[in-house]
Order: C-alpha cells, then sequence, then structure tokens
C-alpha cells in the first residue's frame, strides 16, 4: 500500500514537473514569437522611415529640377524632328550674297529700322530674305512676348501657335554670341535671332526680337539687327503678356500683334 502511494507520489510528481516544463516551453515560445513581431515590426517601421527620408528627398529633388527647367523661359519654334542636314527646300546660302542687307519691317504700326547679317550668318540670313519676298511673313502674328526673365518678342509661325513653319527646317546655328564663363551668352537689346526646338538644325520661320538684354544658353543663330524704331514696340511691351498666358510674364501678347511689310535690299 504505502509502495502504491509513492508511485503515485512520483507519478504526479513527475505529472506536476512535465506540465511545469511544458508550461515553460510555452512561455518561451511566446516570447520567441513576440521578439520575431517585435522585430519584424521594427523593420518595417525603419523600411518605412528610409522610404519617407527617401520619398522626401525625391520630391525635394524633382522640385529643384522644375525650379531650374523653368526658372529661364527661353525663345523655341515646334517642329517635326530635325535632320542635320538641310534638304532641297531650305534656300540657299549663296542668296545671302556674303553682305550686309538693310530694309525696315513692320510690326503692327512701328517701322522698324533693320539689317540682315548675309556675311556672319548666310544660311539663316537666306532664309528669312527669301520668305520676306515672298511674302510668307506678311500678316503673321507675333504669337510669344516674354517680360520676365528674358526680353523677347517671339514672331514667324503663319499658325500663330508656336508650332508652325514653313515646311522645312534648318542648320547650322550662325553668329551665336560669345559665351562667358558660366557657359551663357548676353543677346543684346535689338539682336534679331531665329527661335529653334533645341537642335542646331530646328531653325525654321519663327524668330525673335530682343527688346531688351537677354541672358541666354549662346543656342540661337543671330542673323540681324534692329538700328532704327525699336521704341515702337513699346505700346506691345507695355500691354504685358494676355491673361490666359500659362505662366507669368511669358505668352501671347495682350495687344494683338502681326508682321506688316518687309523690305530688304
Amino acid at each position: 500500500m504505502a509502495s502504491k502511494k509513492k508511485q503515485q507520489n512520483l507519478f504526479s510528481s513527475n505529472s506536476g514537473k512535465l506540465a511545469e516544463y511544458e508550461q515553460k516551453l510555452i512561455q518561451r515560445e511566446n516570447l520567441l514569437k513576440r521578439k520575431t513581431r517585435d522585430n519584424r515590426i521594427a523593420l518595417v517601421a525603419g523600411v518605412g522611415v528610409l522610404l519617407a527620408a527617401v520619398g522626401s528627398q525625391l520630391i525635394w529633388s524633382s522640385m529643384q529640377v522644375s525650379q531650374v527647367v523653368e526658372a529661364e523661359p527661353s525663345p523655341s519654334a515646334s517642329e517635326p524632328a530635325p535632320v542635320e542636314t538641310n534638304s532641297a527646300l531650305v534656300p540657299s546660302a549663296d542668296l545671302a550674297e556674303s553682305r550686309v542687307w538693310t530694309g525696315s519691317m513692320m510690326v503692327n504700326k512701328a517701322k522698324l529700322d533693320i539689317e540682315i547679317f548675309g556675311d556672319k550668318a548666310p544660311q539663316a540670313a537666306a532664309n528669312f530674305i527669301t520668305l520676306a519676298k515672298k511674302g510668307f511673313y506678311s500678316g503673321v502674328s507675333c504669337h510669344r512676348l516674354t517680360t520676365e526673365g528674358i526680353f523677347v518678342l517671339q514672331c514667324g509661325d503663319p499658325t500663330g501657335t508656336g508650332t508652325g513653319g514653313p515646311g522645312y527646317t534648318f542648320g547650322p546655328i550662325e553668329n551665336p554670341p560669345l559665351a562667358n564663363a558660366g557657359g551663357t551668352a548676353i543677346y543684346q537689346t535689338g539682336v534679331l535671332a531665329m527661335a529653334n526646338s533645341g537642335s542646331a538644325y530646328s531653325n525654321g520661320s519663327q524668330f525673335f526680337i530682343v527688346y531688351g538684354d537677354s541672358t541666354l544658353m549662346p543656342d540661337y543663330t543671330v542673323f540681324g539687327r534692329i538700328t532704327a524704331g525699336l521704341d515702337g514696340l513699346k505700346p506691345i511691351i507695355d500691354g504685358g503678356v494676355a491673361a490666359d498666358a500659362s505662366r507669368p510674364g511669358d505668352g501671347r501678347p495682350a495687344v494683338e500683334t502681326k508682321l506688316g511689310d518687309i523690305v530688304l535690299n
């Protein structure tokens, strides 16, 4: 009887120890699960912080790039992708006769006395002279006025949208101003320069009149200059940019502006 009780006590003792051991295993397993879970949470939180930091940096960088890109408007002309050569449609540079042409250009009621540099920019000069003599520019609008950053009046697009041209493009860049140490150049008041879409062979019919010294990249052909009458553009400039402009100080002139007769000798 005593032996049987001893066995029962031993069994009970062992059962209790086993239960205690099993309980410890469960507790240890739960602890491991909590640690794993906590580590995962910490990892996710760390990744979240990292992504947020990277995201903030990317947004900041994007804003900076956007500001740099949009800081300086530039004369442009939307044309088909240019080929780095001139087609048979482009007037021959020989037509410029390697000389300075003189004449006049009407912009609204303003008569501008002009010189065209057939000696320094023969290809652009030949193009302008040919189009002018054909009457291409007569009645064509000046579709863009820029009054902030740079000071230009852009003309010569027969569609009036900034996307039109004579049906061809040409190059290269001729007679640009000398670049300074920073890589930019001053386009002086009175300059006549070709607008382009970013390529040396994307010139067409669009050109711009510089009515105030403007800093640009030396990527635009200077083919002439205004020698007198520039003050006649004052009503257009003072009228500013139309209210529907997509950006301040850069858009369609509020005063309707058109080219008139161009006479060259």
